[in-house]
């Protein structure tokens, strides 16, 4: 057993509804126990078997832009003291956040490089990840990230060399996302972000091309964006469509699994992904899936979805007709799906995270 406080986690971004990155970290640590980490966590009373160093509980996503704030601020200023008051000999951050500048050796992982893909004019995002970030890179010990895909971006974006980056794969929540054997709908499905990179224009233009296109509709879940979500109303709209797509906004965890045994398929035209998960989710529940054939998107899918280029919307709309048309194909997606979504584990992702922070303790 490795000594108490030589390993300690940054889980500063915890809290009661984790999305995303912090969903990670939640799923991650507790097969890091092996190496006896002292917890960084405002939730202290959450993890009663790990030894716990209480941090401040203002530091999470829930906070919005000030709670990221104060945490860059807290991970520069305070957590080198923490560090050295605890004699720790390394520091493992599941978002790649770390104190610049100091004698804190640490490992980060990396998600994707879309804010320099798709950059923003005046975006903070478009700002951390191109002065923050390859700071944070070039001074771990080690970076760990979620794809292939996601390795290969840093390298090119920051000139990092490859034998520092370990690809380890995210996981789905298997006791949630299953196969219900539930009668199917009449609906497509994505679920995700508005943001342009995630090419819902394509997708509708695409949805309004299928031949008996009034059999069928098209489940939009995600928050409304007021940046993106109007002009997406006005294209539906002006393809007199309105009739057939639905907003659904946000939909809650409980609910998802129901929504896409039901789907006819999942579809996923994302122009970019660190990983994708809800490709892997749909996959879990035995739902067709048709998504891009770049970024990690084919790392995740397989043999077992329609790759698509995502630029081309007759590929797109295709392969949704191919779906509708082919109980074949569908039966053969439904198998390959939930043989490929067992590939996936939060205990082979947590070994191996284990195994690359030891090589550095």
């Amino acid at each position: 057993m490795i000594d108490s406080n030589q390993l300690i986690i940054n889980l500063s971004i915890l809290f009661s509804q984790p999305t995303g990155i912090s969903n990670y970290a939640k799923n991650l640590f507790p097969y890091l126990k092996s190496l006896n980490p002292t917890l960084l966590t405002a939730t202290a009373q959450n993890h009663p078997d790990f030894n716990c160093y209480p941090v401040p509980n203002n530091l999470t996503p829930a906070d919005g832009t000030k709670g990221h704030l104060r945490r860059l601020l807290w991970t520069q200023f305070q957590l080198p003291k923490i560090y050295q008051n605890l004699k720790s000999k390394l520091l493992f951050s599941p978002i790649p956040e770390a104190p610049l500048y100091t004698n804190s050796r640490f490992i980060v992982t990396a998600f994707d490089m879309i804010p320099l893909r798709f950059p923003k004019r005046f975006s903070p995002l478009t700002t951390y990840h191109k002065y923050y970030t390859p700071e944070v890179f070039k001074q771990a010990e080690h970076i760990i990230c979620i794809s292939e895909s996601t390795a290969k971006d840093i390298t090119q974006f920051y000139q990092i060399p490859s034998n520092k980056i370990t690809p380890i794969s995210l996981a789905g929540d298997r006791s949630h996302f299953q196969f219900l054997n539930l009668p199917t709908s009449n609906y497509f499905f994505y679920i995700g972000r508005q943001d342009p990179y995630k090419n819902l224009q394509r997708l509708i233009t695409a949805f309004s091309a299928l031949t008996h296109r009034n059999d069928y509709e098209l489940w939009l879940a995600g928050p409304y964006d007021q940046r993106y979500s109007p002009l997406l109303e006005i294209q539906i709209q002006e393809l007199g469509i309105n009739h057939l797509v639905k907003f659904l906004n946000y939909v809650s965890y409980d609910e998802l699994p129901i929504i896409i045994n039901q789907a006819i398929a999942l579809v996923f035209p994302s122009l970019w992904e660190g990983f994708g998960l809800p490709v892997l989710e749909a996959m879990a529940c035995g739902t067709p899936v048709i998504t891009s054939n770049i970024s990690s998107l084919p790392e995740v899918a397989g043999d077992a979805a329609i790759l698509i280029n995502p630029y081309n919307i007759g590929e797109i709309t295709a392969a949704m007709q191919t779906i509708v048309n082919d109980s074949e194909t569908r039966k053969q997606l439904l198998e390959k799906g939930l043989k490929r979504a067992n590939q996936f584990s939060w205990e082979k992702t947590g070994l191996a995270t284990v195994e690359v922070l030891k090589q550095y303790l």
